[in-house]
């Protein structure tokens, strides 16, 4: 089917299974044949035709920046917080530690809510106020709930929540604030979305679960796109990425064969490496054992709200973009976890959330593997700010009476 919108070059959905084709005028969620998921597809032809990369470079630096490749028609539906376009930061402190002289990280931190759940969400949001909803639901470990919160609340659209109950406080405290009808459950992310399933059945609401719907992968993938502009219309070799749900490993994948298409880019590719925590590791424990699907993980543990994911829809995605690229799969663990933090800030002054910190322990071990030479171009993905975690961090701080102050403390000789 194809059913392309004059006003837009977004020509239909396509299911990344059976190839099964939809119509984007209608509300979908999977592919009603496979239950599979569903990539938005282009004319980008048209779209080549009418881009000029200089033109871009003037546009605000937002995702929408690349609105041409983006599913919402009507700029009118655009639901916007000012998100994308986040620094492309070096690490010129880790890199000399490690012996590397490229290695970046792309900033998403300082997206609107803290965290690249933004883009995904600023996506889905307009896209589903475009097509009408008044009602959507979700299941969240945490940073995508305080997105779809903020969002939907732009949008006068009505949301519902359900989130583990040992979710970040700072995510919960988000929700309530933005007006979302917010619950906790005592389980995983996996108990929140069989809940919202389950109790949204008959009520109208449009799930907008990581992949079960099919524009949050577009706003994700614009990461591909800024990255690209970001080093000059190419391409790093390395990309190390923090992997629960996977929208921003397969977002990215597909933009860059959309850029390809475009003749943006050229048929390189970096090497997607995707890392996971040690106490919740599907995705890893599939690559390494060759499957093209992931079991999901029984009792999953992280400080990592993000990492506990014990099963993705996007599984046969993710193996598929790390295994094309000739990528890796690492899981590390909470100790090392906090050791990043600690350590990306006290070089290069990068307060991480855990989910970023875990790339950098996967790095590590990447150079100790030598699996990464010391002039290849390697690009972290700090998914959120670490200020959205300092419950994680118990400094243990000297405390003094005025007037009576440490050995150490006071003014130079």
């Amino acid at each position: 089917m194809e059913d392309r919108d004059p006003a837009g070059f977004l020509q239909y959905l396509e299911c990344t299974a059976c190839g099964a084709r939809f119509s984007p005028r209608e509300l979908h969620t999977v592919c009603t044949r496979c239950g599979k998921v569903l990539y938005p597809r282009y004319d980008l032809e048209r779209a080549r035709a009418a881009v000029d990369l200089a033109d871009l470079a003037r546009r605000p630096p937002t995702m929408w920046r690349y609105r041409e490749l983006l599913p919402v028609q009507d700029p009118e539906n655009i639901v916007t917080l000012g998100e994308g376009m986040t620094p492309l930061l070096p690490l010129p402190g880790i890199g000399r530690s490690l012996g590397l002289r490229h290695v970046f990280v792309k900033e998403e931190g300082l997206n609107p809510t803290g965290s690249f759940k933004a883009r995904g969400l600023s996506a889905a949001v307009s896209k589903a106020r475009e097509l009408g909803v008044r009602a959507a639901a979700m299941p969240s470990a945490g940073n995508a709930a305080s997105a779809a919160a903020a969002y939907c609340a732009r949008a006068g659209m009505e949301l519902y929540l359900v989130m583990p109950a040992d979710a970040p406080h700072t995510n919960k405290a988000e929700c309530a604030v933005y007006g979302a009808h917010t619950y906790l459950i005592r389980g995983l992310i996996t108990d929140a979305a069989r809940a919202i399933r389950e109790g949204g059945e008959g009520k109208g609401w449009f799930d907008m679960s990581t992949l079960r719907e099919p524009y949050r992968v577009e706003g994700k993938k614009t990461l591909g796109y800024e990255l690209a502009e970001q080093f000059g219309w190419s391409l790093p070799d390395v990309i190390i990425y923090p992997t629960g749900g996977g929208t921003g490993i397969v977002g990215m994948w597909k933009a860059f064969e959309e850029m390809e298409q475009l003749g943006w880019i050229g048929a390189h590719r970096p090497r997607m490496v995707i890392v996971q925590a040690a106490g919740c590791a599907p995705m890893v424990r599939a690559y390494r054992e060759g499957r093209e699907t992931a079991e999901p993980w029984r009792d999953a543990q992280t400080i990592a709200a993000g990492l506990r994911v014990p099963a993705a829809i996007g599984d046969y995605l993710i193996l598929r973009a790390v295994r094309d690229s000739g990528g890796a799969a690492y899981a590390v663990s909470d100790d090392e976890i906090r050791a990043g933090m600690q350590e990306l800030a006290r070089r290069d002054g990068l307060f991480a959330c855990p989910e970023g910190a875990a790339t950098y322990a996967a790095l590590q071990a990447m150079v100790r593997d030598g699996q990464i030479g010391p002039d290849e171009r390697v690009v972290l993905f700090n998914t959120g700010a670490g200020l959205k975690y300092v419950d994680l961090l118990q400094p243990d701080l000297p405390v003094f009476e005025p007037g009576h102050p440490p050995a150490d403390l006071g003014p130079r000789p």
